[in-house]
């Protein structure tokens, strides 16, 4: 039985999404709540693995019960709920305790073909950026990255947009074995919330390692006229790692949601992502 899993955490004090011997991390405390209500280990697979200090609103996960751990879900209940795979939500809650840093906000058996990462489409990313205009909340510190100055939120903006599209992101990202920087950006944009706080939305069919925190301090880079609006694009195409500006810390960074296609899209979905990923490995 494979279990859709909707998540949200403050990263503050996770060492990133997966799972390690030792540091604490959000797969690792997840898959060891839920082992605990069903009695045996189990194994998240997750939309986006998000690295150290980075939150989430609308992480996907999924993890599949065999016979006996789903007996387990539904004995619980002696069959009375209509929606067993329901209840797994409530019960991580309670395993996770009151006011833990991770919870499960929704739980439901995933359609036929689904894969939380595979069958993902694209991943949407929240950036918070304080600035002089805005000035400090400390209610806010732990999700919101503080710069001196003043930005130019509108250059930012005209710098971000310029990056959209499908094109090699080795400048934006921190390079992994066999692993392509290729990504389609589907959207990049930054606005003033009601507080004057700069929030960049960042959209791309997927990321590559430490590309969104890289996009966002380039565009910090020009909001200090350090850099030009037309900078960002040939920095892109030189596709080599430069000093030009700084990759802004995790903690302003915001998983956001997840989307998906159609029911009867997904398994093909996730062939083709699987059939990307190996080509781009054997290149």
């Amino acid at each position: 039985m494979r279990i859709r899993l909707d998540i949200a955490y403050d990263g503050t004090h996770f060492r990133g999404w997966a799972k390690q011997p030792t540091p604490r991390t959000v797969q690792g405390t997840l898959e060891a709540a839920l082992a605990r209500i069903v009695g045996s280990d189990v194994q998240f697979v997750v939309a986006g693995r998000t690295d150290a200090g980075v939150h989430a609103s609308g992480q996907v996960a999924h993890v599949d019960l065999d016979e006996r751990q789903w007996s387990r879900i539904e004995a619980r209940h002696g069959r009375a709920p209509q929606d067993p795979a329901g209840t797994i939500a409530g019960r991580l809650r309670g395993v996770l305790g009151a006011y833990s840093d991770v919870t499960v906000f929704r739980s439901s058996i995933a359609p036929d073909g689904f894969d939380a990462r595979f069958s993902a489409v694209w991943r949407r990313y929240r950036y918070r950026l304080a600035d002089e205009q805005s000035g400090y909340d400390p209610l806010r510190r732990l999700d919101t990255t503080s710069i001196r100055g003043r930005l130019d939120d509108a250059a930012m903006d005209a710098a971000a947009r310029t990056l959209i599209g499908l094109h090699d992101f080795a400048a934006y990202c921190k390079p992994r074995p066999e692993a392509t920087t290729i990504r389609t950006l589907l959207d990049y944009r930054w606005a003033r919330d009601a507080d004057g706080v700069l929030v960049a939305e960042v959209k791309a069919d997927a990321f590559c390692h430490s590309m969104v925190r890289a996009l966002v301090g380039a565009c910090a880079a020009v909001g200090e006229g350090r850099l030009d609006v037309d900078d960002l694009a040939v920095l892109r195409d030189a596709l080599t790692r430069t000093s030009e500006f700084k990759v802004l810390p995790a903690r302003g960074l915001t998983l956001t949601e997840v989307g998906y296609p159609t029911d009867d899209l997904l398994s093909a979905r996730a062939e083709q992502t699987r059939a990307r990923r190996d080509a781009a490995a054997g290149d």
